[in-house]
């Protein structure tokens, strides 16, 4: 399973002994996996300062944890094709999530820990905040680019009805600079004999006559499309594109696929001797798959994104440390000594077996809680256990898979 609990106990000699039989029964049981989890002597403070920091460090543990979530789906979201991997981008501290929780050690050059402790709690609020607002900016350039350059693909999609004609049509199709002739282009619906949804043409008449022609076509279920051929408009669409492919491509990206398999957006082959919009004609204008997979690599913003998740996630586990240490001194008192451990359950089914096994050990923790719960109907040879969620311990929940 990819959680994991934090708990803490007194660390005096009741306590210890407590832990011990935790951990025989749970590996007896084969519950959980434990390890303990160091946390730093910190500058304890006053009373009224913990709690109050308390109530902050709640607030910053669940600001971290959707921070990290909403970072891990943008890694997601620049992956695209390569979701797959994404969970090789997910580390922190350059190796995955579980080990580095599991093997966690306080970071004492970034958070240090002979400073007040309402100070390193400042400087990884800040650290996050400042994330957190770098996140917004770039990945809010990011969807402006993406979005634009799916409005540009449907305009290449669909049928003849609605699509863009720029890279099927071209200069020779067309009658230019005439003072008395035009060329319009005319869809046709399909009729009973063909397959496809209608055909393009072009009819090229005098200019006078075109009005009137328009309304016959409407008569007989034709659509003349309003399409004037302007090689400066066509390049300049051109154009806007390419620079958009490559903005995705070389800034935010890790692969060169900028577009769906298919596509065929502004492409420069003509075929002739094809009618107008026929799979032949069409099929000559498609890109080489094989040149769509080169020049991979990591762009800046995913480069951005795996630094940072890294940098935030290492914040809200050490965010978790600080939860434990003003809880267990809250509630075990003064001077500080506890013992804080992880435990990470073996599988789902376990975790209220589990929990019971925890409430037995140390329900003298808290005896009239315990006493309120305890159901003897449930029975470990050795333990009264509790069917309730009660703590009579320090708790908190790493929920890793959440970030799958």
């Amino acid at each position: 399973m990819s959680e994991f609990w934090l708990i803490s106990a007194p660390g005096d000699k009741e306590n210890v002994q407590a832990l011990e039989r935790m951990n025989t029964v749970t590996s007896k049981s084969n519950l959980s996996r434990n390890t303990k989890f160091a946390i730093p002597d910190f500058k304890v403070g006053t009373l009224d300062s913990l709690v109050g920091l308390s109530d902050e460090l709640g607030k910053l543990d669940a600001f971290a944890e959707s921070l990290i979530k909403r970072m891990a789906q943008s890694v997601v979201d620049v992956m695209e094709d390569s979701e797959g991997k994404v969970q090789e981008n997910l580390l922190a501290n350059g190796v995955d999530l579980t080990s580095f929780v599991t093997h966690f050690e306080w970071d004492m050059a970034k958070y240090p820990v002979k400073q007040p402790l309402v100070s390193v709690v400042d400087t990884v609020a800040k650290q996050l905040v400042q994330i957190d607002a770098d996140l917004k900016s770039r990945t809010a350039t990011y969807n402006a680019l993406k979005t634009a350059l799916e409005n540009l693909e449907r305009r290449s999609t669909g049928n003849l009805f609605t699509r863009t004609l720029s890279d099927i049509v071209s200069k020779e199709d067309f009658v230019l600079d005439s003072e008395y002739l035009v060329t319009l282009l005319v869809i046709v619906p399909k009729l009973i004999a063909e397959d496809a949804e209608g055909g393009l043409f072009t009819v090229t008449l005098f200019r006078r006559v075109m009005d009137d022609f328009k309304t016959k076509a409407r008569e007989n279920k034709f659509m003349v499309r309003e399409f004037y051929y302007d090689e400066k408009e066509i390049k300049k669409e051109r154009e806007e594109m390419a620079r958009l492919l490559s903005d995705k491509q070389q800034q935010y990206q890790n692969s060169c696929v900028a577009l769906k398999k298919g596509s065929s957006i502004y492409r420069d082959h003509k075929v002739k001797g094809a009618p107008l919009g026929s799979p032949a004609r069409l099929a000559a204008g498609q890109p080489d798959r094989e040149r769509e997979s080169e020049g991979e690599g990591e762009g800046p913003l995913l480069r951005w994104l795996k630094v940072n998740f890294s940098e935030a996630f290492i914040a809200w586990i050490h965010i978790k440390a600080l939860r434990v240490f003003v809880e267990s001194v809250l509630r075990y008192g003064l001077p500080v000594n506890f013992q804080a451990v992880l435990l990470q359950p073996h599988k789902k089914s376990a975790t209220k077996r589990l929990r019971e096994v925890l409430n037995s050990v140390f329900r003298h923790l808290d005896e009239v809680a315990a006493a309120s719960t305890l159901d003897a109907s449930v029975e470990i040879p050795g333990l009264q256990l509790s069917t309730q969620d009660y703590f009579p311990y320090v708790y908190f929940r790493i929920d890793l898979g959440l970030l799958d």
